[in-house]
């Protein structure tokens, strides 16, 4: 039978999922509500900094900069899809989430995040083909190919996000219906599934480990042709010079991946419950607040726009 009691109880279809408390204390999740209020606040406009400069500077017309405001875009949308309902929870007795929306968040989430993996692998080829190929670049990284890199991206997100989601969603779920996590996540959904997982892990992991770790490899291999290019340059202060141009990009990427694969793909009888909360705040929250400040304060060029911007907004 169908019921909508705030809990589910076994032998009962979930039409919903209640999310579990950081804390039963209020003076703890009010003083959670105003930190990642605030770190969300600096992710946002930190990218919308970075999307405006990158659109209104001539100066900033590179495929480096198309692909870094692609970034921003997805770093907006990243957050958007689990911090505002994480937000509400935090103060609210109400942590429920339907069984619609549940899915809805966990398809946008892993839109997201596997786009950003194509897209980062995306931007590592672009920094190789500028310092391994110069004389090329212009014909190797067109508007055309940066277009179709993107789109690439951005579909194969899409189709990994709908199997995914697919393989989540399907199984049954009749209770209990208590998520231990701040938003809808793998790991924690297949645990309250009222069936045998196991092909579905199977499948999941998967596809985890392809589109994490393909991505990956490739970022590995365009920075060791990358670093021996540069290791061919005679004078230091060259090779200084050639490395900052991709030293933004490489923390970012070592962020990223960092948590995502401590957070997926390590052994699962090293998981802790509370640990997957920590490290997947950090992964949602903390890495995309620092992406924005990273590439401001590291580049020189993104540093000298938002001075010639700002300097135009006071004086005009």
């Amino acid at each position: 039978f169908i019921t909508n009691c705030t809990e589910e109880t076994p032998g009962s279809i979930v039409t919903q999922f209640l999310f579990m408390s950081f804390s039963e204390f209020l003076e703890v999740r009010v003083s959670l509500f105003f930190l990642v209020l605030v770190l969300y606040l600096i992710t946002l406009m930190g990218n919308i900094v970075i999307i405006t400069i990158t659109v209104v500077d001539p100066a900033l017309c590179s495929p480096m900069y198309f692909f870094l405001r692609n970034l921003s875009f997805l770093e907006i949308g990243y957050t958007s899809s689990t911090i505002p309902k994480m937000l509400v929870n935090f103060l609210s007795e109400d942590k429920s989430i339907s069984f619609l929306g549940c899915a809805t968040q966990m398809y946008f989430f892993s839109l997201l995040g596997i786009t950003e993996c194509c897209l980062l692998a995306a931007m590592a080829h672009d920094r190789y083909v500028a310092i391994c190929h110069p004389l090329r670049y212009t014909a190797m990284m067109s508007r055309g190919v940066c277009l179709q890199l993107s789109a690439v991206s951005w579909l194969i997100g899409m189709l990994v996000a709908l199997g995914q989601t697919t393989f989540i969603f399907t199984l049954p779920y009749c209770g209990p219906n208590r998520i231990n996590h701040f938003f809808c996540d793998l790991p924690p959904l297949l645990k309250l599934a009222c069936a045998d997982t196991y092909r579905n892990e199977v499948a999941v992991y998967t596809i985890t480990v392809i589109f994490i770790m393909v991505p990956f490899q490739l970022i590995l291999v365009s920075y060791v042709r990358i670093l021996y290019t540069i290791f061919k340059i005679p004078s230091a202060a060259g090779r200084s010079k050639t490395f900052s141009t991709c030293s933004s990009h490489l923390i970012v990427v070592t962020l990223f991946y960092g948590t995502a694969i401590v957070t997926y793909l390590r052994p699962k009888s090293s998981y802790s419950r509370d640990t997957d909360k920590l490290l997947s705040l950090f992964y949602a929250v903390v890495c995309p607040m620092l992406n924005p400040l990273i590439y401001s304060l590291r580049n020189k060029e993104v540093k000298k726009a938002l001075r010639s911007v700002m300097t135009r907004k006071i004086f005009i």
